[in-house]
């Protein structure tokens, strides 16, 4: 069997969790590479979650969850200064509205303390409000100023350019579609675009990397999709309905129904919890819609629902274990698992990716390299810059004097940037999802067009051919003759 590519290490995966391996990776003296089934990376879970860096208080103590959760919060303080992530440290509240939730509040403290949150407390009723005045049926909460609110699109994008950038490579629209094995030990990686000889294999596929462990042969681990469905608001209408990280008490399944602004000034509501058989069903219900509003108007009775601007729903990968699954699998040599990654996957994933990549080095003997650049410079967002820096900006490339998406006020310079970076936009939402062109309230009614002209002419293709978001997601076709006749 012919090999296209030869490497050390092969990553499945292209979420925030693959993407903070790779560059964990990258700092070791060897070579590795990131295959993602889709058009661009954040497709999975990644790209339908809460943002939310949370405090480590919820998961059991002394499971993985709970040690990564705490580590990855610490983490992202110093990521946050390297990779330029966009960040807000705003702390967040468990509510309780009866006595009972107020019980299960004390709880939260004492397995927060047990897990090493530091700084963790209840608020009385009347402290809670002065936080976020808008909240009614409030007994009180706890508040954990180390949570906090990310963008996570952008995360992982940082972490692969930041990977890209000390040598490894992403490979897009490449699907696993089995391994080549000798004396149960991976040796190859068998893709849609050939094989990749390998000696290590990270299985971070998400909702699917229990069928990726399977296809490997190691069948210890079933994956169930849990449904969670959102409803965002205009931030013009929003902006300070809350101003930070609202909690429900949690129930078994779920951390709550949650109302949450985002980094970019956008409240949401969500999510609910559905386990599904389908790993693609991400449509929205009205049954869901209907949970997450009632839910919601328990403690914000007034909710703008005017003002919602649009609803989505995400999957997240429920482990039969219970637990995250890291580390070198017990059953096929050379395959690592990082799988079952619900939240708080999301904070957690740069302490996976330390647990992953140390694994891999000390089975590999593989060294630190002594120049790995742990920095990225940081973009260009046009409007936050000064009106100087704006004036500098359009001399010296007048494309950043062209607004195509007024709602958010993006230029074409920056789209154009976006496309060509190390781990560029290739799609119409990867545009939308590095620079936020089509995020707005019309939801890319005005710019859409405009963009994907764009990505038409940077990427030098025909304008059929650009995608919305995955493979074969086409929004344009070429003019055919109809019953025979002219065009």
């Amino acid at each position: 069997m012919e090999f296209v590519k030869s490497t050390d290490v092969v990553v499945i995966g292209g979420g925030i969790v693959g993407a903070a391996i790779l560059r964990e990776l990258s700092k070791y003296d060897l070579q590795c590479v990131l295959v993602e089934k889709e058009p661009d990376l954040s497709l999975g879970t990644t790209k339908a979650n809460s943002a939310i860096l949370h405090a480590g208080f919820d998961a059991p103590t002394g499971s993985l969850k709970a040690m990564t959760n705490v580590r990855g919060n610490a983490l992202y303080h110093q990521l946050e200064k390297d990779l330029d992530l966009d960040i807000k440290w705003t702390g967040s509240l468990v509510v309780a509205t009866t006595d009972e939730e107020m019980a299960t509040v004390e709880e939260l403290l004492q397995r927060g303390h047990a897990n090493g949150v530091e700084g963790l407390r209840i608020l009385s009723a009347e402290e809670v409000l002065e936080q976020e005045p808008n909240l009614q049926n409030v007994k009180g909460a706890l508040w954990a100023p180390s949570a906090g609110v990310c963008w996570p699109f952008g995360a992982t994008i940082a972490f692969a350019e930041c990977a890209v950038q000390n040598g490894a490579e992403v490979i897009r629209d490449c699907k696993v579609v089995g391994f080549v094995k000798e004396d149960n030990r991976i040796v190859g990686v068998e893709t849609n675009k050939g094989v990749i000889k390998t000696k290590y294999v990270v299985n971070a596929a998400g909702i699917y990397a229990d069928e990726i462990a399977r296809l490997a042969g190691d069948d210890s681990f079933i994956i169930t999709p849990r449904k969670g469905e959102y409803i965002l608001f205009d931030k013009t209408a929003c902006s300070s309905l809350v101003y930070g990280v609202v909690f429900p008490t949690p129930t078994k399944t779920s951390k709550g129904i949650l109302i949450c602004t985002t980094t970019h000034g956008n409240t949401f509501i969500g999510p609910n919890a559905v386990d599904q058989d389908d790993k693609e069903d991400k449509a929205v219900t009205t049954a869901g819609m209907n949970e997450v509003m009632a839910a919601a108007r328990k403690i914000i009775p007034n909710l703008p629902m005017g003002a919602a601007i649009t609803e989505f729903a995400g999957l997240r990968a429920v482990s039969s274990t219970g637990d995250f699954i890291i580390g070198a699998s017990d059953k096929v040599e050379g395959l690592c698992n990082a799988a079952g990654m619900q939240s708080p996957g999301l904070t957690a994933a740069p302490a996976v990716a330390e647990m992953v990549a140390t694994t891999i080095a000390y089975q590999g003997n593989f060294a630190k390299k002594a120049n790995f650049n742990g920095i990225l410079s940081k973009k260009k967002i046009f409007t936050r810059l000064t009106p100087a820096e704006k004036a500098d900006a359009i001399a010296q490339d007048h494309l950043y004097g062209r607004v195509i998406c007024r709602c958010e006020t993006i230029t074409e310079g920056e789209i154009v940037a976006a496309i060509k970076s190390p781990v560029g936009a290739r799609t119409v939402d990867g545009v939308k999802r590095r620079t936020r062109a089509g995020m707005g309230r019309c939801q890319g009614g005005f710019c859409g067009p405009r963009v994907t002209q764009i990505l038409a002419r940077e990427l030098n293709i025909p304008i059929p051919e650009v995608l919305k978001e995955r493979t074969d997601s086409h929004m344009f076709y070429e003019k055919y003759p109809v019953d025979g006749g002219e065009e």
